[in-house]
């Protein structure tokens, strides 16, 4: 496991009520401010509707500026009310930015793997570990999977704890659901699958992790109104695992 990688689109919920507001009415622009860590990669997105502010008195390296076009905005806006008029809001991307930071210790959920093969018995065992220094806010991760793939015939498959075997798609599922779950259960454990390979020593394959998470990132990127026309109701944080794979 080299380290995470988090891209992300940064998107803003308009409600309805916003149609209401005739162009003439908005700002030509509000500010935007974008608190954000060294070595993060940004662009903004959605047809030129946020761009980067030019300001030579921005000393601070952590934050960067970008104008909002609200007159680009309500036009995005209004066209996608056309499209889908019983919709009660409409999102919009703003910002599209990606994050990266090596090391294991960057992962969310640590996975250690090990694979033991020989011509008449496979074991694999799995430990896993919540890393809550990893996420900007320490929060669970939810609906956690873990794939371990089973790519050959078998015979008296045994599983600890017990898990979904697939058998088209050839690999087990365990569910592990939240992590950390009940105050106290600490995050962590260990699961294992042993079987009787028919076709030879068994070839050890990357495993495999499931999982999202809500309140938190993994870079802790914030996004402000700068302006004091405008202001944000409310914030969502998210993010979902894409391959997401330990090896032995």
């Amino acid at each position: 496991m080299v380290g995470p990688r988090e891209v992300v689109d940064a998107v803003m919920g308009a409600g309805i009520g916003v149609q209401g507001v005739s162009g003439g009415m908005l700002g030509p622009r509000e500010l935007v401010d974008a608190v954000m860590g060294a070595g993060i990669g940004v662009q903004g997105v959605s047809g030129g509707m946020l761009g980067p502010r030019d300001d030579p008195s921005q000393s601070d390296p952590s934050t960067k500026d970008f104008w909002l076009n609200m007159a680009a905005l309500t036009g995005h806006l209004q066209k996608q009310a056309e499209q889908s008029p019983a919709a009660s809001y409409y999102n919009v991307a703003l910002l599209k930015y990606q994050f990266s930071r090596l090391g294991p210790g960057s992962a969310p959920l640590r996975l250690c793997v090990r694979w033991d093969c020989s011509p008449g018995a496979t074991r694999v065992s799995v430990e896993y570990g919540y890393n809550p220094a990893a996420l900007a806010v320490p929060v669970p991760l939810a609906n956690v999977h873990v794939l371990l793939p089973v790519d050959e015939p078998v015979a008296n498959l045994r599983l600890q704890p017990a898990a979904s075997w697939n058998l088209e798609e050839k690999r087990l599922l365990w569910r592990l659901l939240d992590i950390p779950g009940a105050p106290g259960q600490g995050g962590c454990g260990r699961l294992s699958a042993s079987w009787e390979p028919l076709c030879g020593p068994s070839k050890p394959s990357p495993v495999a992790a499931q999982f999202s998470s809500e309140g938190s990132t993994l870079s802790g990127v914030e996004v402000e109104l700068a302006s004091a026309g405008y202001r944000m109701s409310l914030v969502k944080k998210r993010f979902a695992t894409g391959i997401y794979l330990a090896g032995s």
